[in-house]
């Protein structure tokens, strides 16, 4: 598959925008990212000079070069980019580059400015007139890129091909319903069988379409057959209601429509379409229990604007998506939030790409030697404490509930508990109350050293277990 195949990180209709150019005294950076292709007016101008439609610079008479800050629209792992010159002819760059970052996609310039980058393609050469493609091999999700030119000049768009990696956190966490098949969540469209009027990706979109050009449309069939496409999910899910969207589709929608998972089993039976209309299943829909893609099947051809699959995620969807932000991210912070030992964080992160991230904890946890886990104990706060991270006050939130005669007996036991081990009482606290972290923390205080630093590993990598589900939730 051609890179070129996967979505634009650099739509505008995802949110993207140029945040930051050097200059662009000839033409506006905004042009970089406009949707349709550039065009020439051949006797335009302005009084500044020719009339571009794209972004110039003026010729750089210092040393330097030119750049510009693009904000991605959906943070994602850029497979790769195409620097169109269109109509630069006397006028493009010589050369060009690209660095990202994973920030915040509210950061202002200045951090943006203040940011560190890490270059995902070298200086590379350009032509006039051209689409430059170049695929990039980086693995990390990104936010930002910044886009440099060599010395100067002008350039009509830029397109950022690349897999879509939701941030959870700011999308509500996967334990809610979302829409599995939304490009903001991670959803694809595969394949499908034509869209000579409609590129596929169109369906998953956000938001309403804006006009029939922003729908999935196929050509007049004229043989037997009917026209199909085939979505991937954001994760494996369970399917709880559908929409077929046929907006500003009204005198070439699909008569019938049907959905199945690519093989034998259907989803939703073949059901009578109208015109320009939001259609809304749920009763109608087969409990097909997890999906990971579905085939929308249209009779005989047609154009639909939107696809809507609205489900929650299974247990083994939220921890394959906790894999892959493990393996994409582009620095350890997270990690370190999710354990307190920095051997354990390192080896993590040099042990990626991983097939199962859980499995690779256990794996490594268990390999560090007694010092490492005792580093990770120290990150925690002491039971009952009122200190913490917000992640250890949620896990202790049994306490909350606790008599006053109940807390001062926790902090005896854990000075009792620190006196004896050398260590503080650790304890998978969540869905505990703290009668009963007391009533542990007494019996464990029967064990002998050696067999308790042994339990209290084991706690700890519960609490791995539940903070890397926590980094999709």
């Amino acid at each position: 598959m051609s890179f070129r195949d996967l979505i634009d990180l650099a739509s505008e209709r995802l949110g993207a925008s140029v945040r930051y150019a050097t200059d662009d005294f000839f033409a506006e950076k905004e042009n970089l990212l406009k949707p349709h292709k550039a065009v020439w007016k051949e006797h335009e101008y302005t009084d500044r000079g020719k009339w571009m439609d794209g972004w110039e610079s003026r010729r750089k008479r210092t040393p330097g070069h030119d750049f510009a800050i693009v904000r991605l629209g959906a943070p994602g792992v850029v497979r790769g980019v195409v620097v169109d010159t269109s109509y630069f002819r006397g006028n493009y760059p010589a050369e060009c580059s690209f660095e990202a970052c994973a920030l915040p996609p509210e950061s202002d310039v200045d951090a943006l400015l203040a940011a560190e980058w890490i270059e995902i393609l070298p200086r590379s050469p350009l032509k006039g007139d051209s689409e430059n493609e170049f695929a990039i091999d980086a693995p990390y999700a990104v936010t930002h890129l910044r886009f440099h030119i060599y010395p100067d000049g002008g350039v009509a768009r830029l397109r950022v091909h690349g897999n879509v990696v939701p941030d959870w956190h700011r999308l509500g966490g996967l334990r809610n319903e979302v829409d599995l098949a939304a490009v903001e969540h991670g959803g694809e469209v595969l394949t499908c069988s034509d869209m000579f009027f409609g590129p596929k990706h169109n369906l998953i979109m956000p938001g309403r379409a804006a006009n029939m050009s922003d729908g999935w449309e196929t050509r007049r069939r004229r043989g037997p057959g009917h026209d199909w496409v085939i979505v991937q999910l954001a994760c494996e899910g369970v399917v709880r209601r559908v929409e077929i969207d046929t907006a500003h589709f009204k005198g070439n929608f699909p008569d019938t429509a049907s959905i199945d998972d690519g093989g034998d089993r259907e989803l939703l039976p073949r059901t009578k379409l109208q015109a320009d209309t939001r259609h809304m299943f749920v009763d109608a829909l087969r409990d097909l229990g997890p999906v990971t893609q579905l085939r929308l099947n249209v009779y005989p051809d047609g154009g639909v604007s939107r696809l809507r699959v609205y489900g929650t995620a299974t247990e083994n969807g939220r921890k394959a998506m906790v894999t892959r932000r493990v393996n994409t991210m582009l620095d350890d912070r997270e990690l370190r939030r999710v354990c307190g030992s920095p051997e354990w964080v390192r080896r993590m992160m040099a042990a990626r790409p991983l097939d199962d991230a859980f499995a690779a904890a256990d794996e490594i946890w268990a390999s560090l030697d007694a010092q490492d886990w005792l580093e990770a104990f120290a990150a925690h706060p002491r039971i009952g404490e009122k200190k913490g991270t917000a992640w250890s006050a949620q896990e202790q939130s049994g306490t909350a509930a606790a008599t006053d005669e109940t807390m001062n007996a926790l902090a005896s036991a854990n000075a009792e508990y620190e006196k004896r081990f050398g260590y503080i009482y650790i304890v998978c606290a969540t869905g505990k109350s703290g009668d009963e972290m007391l009533a542990m923390a007494w019996q464990r205080l029967t064990n002998e050293p050696e067999d308790e630093l042994r339990v209290a590993a084991e706690e700890q990598r519960k609490i791995i277990h539940l903070r890397l589900m926590k980094l999709v939730e």
